[in-house]
């Protein structure tokens, strides 16, 4: 077998990274046949971490995470990856691990994004695809919040909250924009940071992805729950959090839209389906969708300044293609309710008001 350092399939900035990680990889590679000479890029995210795929015997494969320590923990990983076993969900299988340097061999759920199947769909105008997925993605969700053991994992309390948000005025405010806010401004952004925070502390608390969306579900086919629909992937990040917190990323996406009929019928799905399974859920589905909605806007905003710093400190400028459409969330939301409406109205200068409609 030829090791990683003489393919060039793989870059490695750091030089003794790489024969650490050819070490590692040669060292299991009896146990699971790999072929390391196989080696090849799967994808990145919007962290440190990247992702390898290396074949297998026959026609398997499997995934190493590759996630420097300095940057990134993947203890997390490896936890949250054993409670959604536990919830008899479809996820990575943490198969080999070697934590002080950050590799981690796992199962592979494939290569086929919920977001890629849903945009074929659409584009086909195939709703019955569009609504089986959908249906099962919510299903998952009901599943995970009802029999995932929330206690071990940390709270997303006020401070994480608020300081996701102040990521909205540094990053995108601040730097993208160039604004700076005057005293009157700074006081109507945290009194709606103060409304929106109150109302995430003030819903029940079940295990959160914090990332449910699209992009991190994979498409998968079979029975059990080694095969079920959906895969589920990038959950290092769980927090014992706000009830409508992943609902939100599910219908409210960076990369894909609804229209607001369709979402608030699949909030309604999911409701009746959380209903069923005891979760605590609002009686009354108005203040449910309010909750959902003030939640999202609090992932809005905290959004818009990640994809901001992605673009000026990490030299990913990719995502910002995706600002308007954030901003669209957000302005609509803040606009809808009289106590928001001082946060519309510092969006509208930032998004440019005289495009407002053209962002709906």
């Amino acid at each position: 077998m030829t090791t990683p350092d003489t393919t060039d399939a793989v870059a490695w900035p750091d030089a003794e990274r790489q024969r650490a990680f050819g070490a590692w990889l040669q060292s299991i590679a009896p146990r699971h046949a790999l072929d390391v000479a196989s080696l090849r890029a799967a994808s990145s995210d919007a962290s440190f971490r990247r992702y390898l795929r290396v074949a297998g015997a026959g026609d398997r494969s499997y995934i190493v995470m590759d996630a420097p320590p300095l940057q990134e923990d993947v203890r997390p990983f490896i936890h949250v990856a054993e409670m959604l076993h536990a919830a008899g969900l479809n996820a990575p299988r943490v198969l080999e691990q070697d934590v002080g340097h950050g590799f981690l061999l796992l199962s592979d759920l494939g290569s086929r994004l919920y977001l890629q199947a849903l945009n074929e769909a659409v584009g086909a105008a195939d709703e019955a695809t569009v609504k089986a997925l959908m249906r099962d993605a919510i299903a998952a969700l009901v599943q995970w919040q009802a029999r995932a053991d929330a206690s071990s994992l940390p709270p997303y309390d006020d401070a994480l909250l608020r300081r996701e948000l102040a990521l909205f005025h540094d990053w995108c405010v601040t730097l993208e924009c160039g604004v700076t806010w005057s005293a009157d401004e700074q006081q109507l952004w945290h009194d709606a940071c103060d409304l929106l925070v109150a109302s995430a502390l003030a819903q029940p608390t079940v295990a959160v992805h914090r990332d449910y969306m699209p992009r991190n579900l994979m498409v998968c086919e079979g029975s059990g729950p080694e095969r079920a629909n959906p895969g589920i992937l990038d959950f290092q990040d769980a927090v014992r959090g706000p009830i409508s917190y992943d609902i939100a990323c599910l219908l409210r996406d960076a990369f894909i839209s609804w229209d607001e009929e369709q979402e608030i019928d699949w909030a309604v799905r999911y409701w009746q389906g959380a209903r069923k399974a005891g979760l605590p859920v609002s009686d009354d589905f108005g203040e449910f969708w309010r909750q959902l909605e003030w939640m999202g806007l609090q992932r809005h905003l905290k959004v818009l300044g990640i994809f901001c710093r992605l673009k000026h400190r990490d030299a990913k400028p990719g995502y910002s293609a995706d600002l308007p459409r954030f901003f669209a969330y957000a302005h609509k939301v803040a606009a809808r309710y009289n106590a928001l409406r001082p946060l519309s109205r510092l969006l509208e200068p930032l998004m440019g008001a005289q495009r407002i409609e053209m962002y709906y």
